[in-house]
């Protein structure tokens, strides 16, 4: 924002039409001087009674969540099957990020980061799904509200989880609202808002079909080579490219509701989604398929637009990149760092050239109510995974526990029941084993040669000094931000409790 100046403590000489006056026009009656003197100091005299007020209102923020949508899944970023156009212009008039991470590819931790600028690993409670954020971590949402703005959300807020049982009166993403429009209708005129709309989209379960029957072809989609190429799954990612397609519609509206009130260009607009697609190895887990997610941010004043950012960010930079905007200071503590630089186009990455990703309990699928802990590091040549647990089931036990069903950590689905249901066969065990298998406590994959991450090469001597050296990384960050994992490793999180319904039987 513009600062407020003040020139009453400069040199007159430095004064606007004082320095600049030819010498020969000096030569005036001394009546004449005065006169000149006196409208002179009248124009500067607004400047010398205080700064000059040249701030500009504080702008309205909307952030617009998708629920479990992946990188590249959009048109923007050249998907050849989805069609985003709400996106691609958000893209277009603001900037898009090619290297965006959810802090943990769980909703309820990812949405806990965002809100508080935190890694899940130091919000307790709030590290796991289905839990509660304990009210001591400040939201951004109440900074703001304290701050003058007007705060609310529709859809899915936080969560999911119980905000009651964190000491909170209300969702941490503000008050409820039924929509969009009935919040601007509650809106003081003039007062600056902060509204977060949670889409369920592109969430499980889907309309068999629905993708087909909306004229999308699945000859056109990409398999992800973690996924069997067969008709069942191209059906699947169909179903799923409908929803992220019916997201982009309710974010088009969001973006009509502000043009009728002419309050687009006086909006930030954030547009990104909690965590990856609900399919085998994605959601839930550490690699891309599971934690890189879309991300455009529109804002006239100050992003530049049609700007490509390839520096490495997580959605728990959002927090005090919102403070920022609002002139107020980021939640405490925060460890995310405001995007304002690179959206002003001041610097290519700032030093963003990796990301931190974790994950503890995702649902409750295993015996014992255990956790399966993991922590990574992303950067542009590697992804290094350290299990913390490689002795328990990555995707939850084969046989249902409490939630979801056999290997719950994988949301139910068609592309979920032909791994399970034809896992013996040799053209789909491969699929079954990236999905299912207990792996070990490194993993390292080379981005260069595996972009997928299937083959990992952390026993290979020709990686020991990468390993090596982004063990160490790792490690020095879990310090920095005091990860329980290493310094206590108390499996504290098995212990929180588990707010979601039994899955029957």
């Amino acid at each position: 924002m513009s600062r407020a100046t003040t020139v009453c403590n400069q040199n007159p000489r430095a004064l606007p039409g004082v320095s600049d006056l030819p010498r020969k026009r000096i030569r005036l009656t001394i009546s004449g001087v005065r006169t000149r003197i006196a409208l002179l100091l009248l124009s500067v005299l607004p400047l010398c009674s205080g700064p000059v007020q040249t701030r500009q209102a504080p702008p309205n923020i909307l952030i617009v969540i998708a629920d479990d949508w992946s990188y590249p899944h959009a048109s923007a970023y050249g998907d050849p099957t989805v069609s985003t156009p709400a996106f691609d212009r958000v893209a277009r008039e603001g900037a898009l990020f090619r290297h965006a991470f959810a802090v943990s590819p769980s909703c309820t931790p990812s949405r806990a980061a965002l809100l508080t600028g935190l890694p899940p690993h130091q919000l307790a409670e709030g590290g796991n799904l289905w839990g509660f954020l304990p009210s001591r971590f400040a939201v951004y949402p109440d900074l703001l509200e304290k701050a003058g703005y007007l705060v609310g959300h529709t859809g899915k807020g936080w969560g999911p989880g119980r905000f009651e049982a964190g000491g909170r009166t209300r969702n941490p993403a503000g008050p409820r609202f039924e929509s969009f429009d009935a919040f601007l209708a509650a809106r003081p005129a003039g007062q600056p808002f902060s509204f977060w709309y949670g889409s369920t989209d592109p969430h499980r379960p889907y309309d068999a079909g629905s993708g087909e029957n909306a004229g999308l072809r699945g000859t056109s989609v990409r398999v992800p080579p973690f996924l069997p190429d067969t008709p069942v799954v191209r059906s699947d990612l169909l179903d799923y490219y409908f929803e992220v397609q019916r997201f982009d519609r309710q974010l088009a509206s969001l973006l009509e509701a502000l043009e009728r009130r002419n309050e687009l260009d006086n909006t930030i607009v954030v547009v990104t989604s909690d965590n990856g697609m609900p399919f085998p190895r994605a959601k839930a887990n550490l690699y891309d398929s599971g934690t890189r997610v879309p991300l455009a941010i529109r804002w006239p004043r100050r992003v530049l637009a049609g700007i490509s950012i390839d520096a490495f960010v997580n959605l728990s930079d959002l927090a005090p990149t919102f403070t920022e905007a609002a002139g107020i200071a980021a939640p405490p503590n925060a460890a995310g760092i405001s995007l304002w630089p690179l959206l002003e186009g001041k610097t290519s990455s700032g030093g963003r050239i990796r990301a931190f990703i974790e994950r503890e309990r995702h649902a409750n699928v295993r015996r014992g109510d255990l956790s399966y802990p993991a922590r990574a590091i992303r950067t542009n040549e590697f992804l290094y995974i350290r299990n913390y647990r490689p002795d328990r089931w990555p995707a939850g036990d084969p046989e249902q526990y409490v939630a979801v069903g056999p290997f719950g950590d994988i949301d139910g689905g068609p592309s979920k029941t032909l791994l399970l249901d034809r896992r013996t066969e040799e053209a789909i065990t491969r699929y079954f084993t990236l999905a299912t298998a207990k792996r070990p406590a490194d993993e390292l994959f080379d981005l260069r040669k595996d972009p997928d991450q299937l083959v990992n090469v952390a026993g290979d001597p020709a990686y020991a000094r990468v390993l090596e050296r982004l063990r160490a990384e790792l490690t020095a960050w879990q310090r920095d931000t005091r990860d329980p994992r290493v310094i206590e490793d108390d499996d504290r999180w098995d212990k929180y409790p588990y707010f979601g319904e039994p899955a029957k039987k």
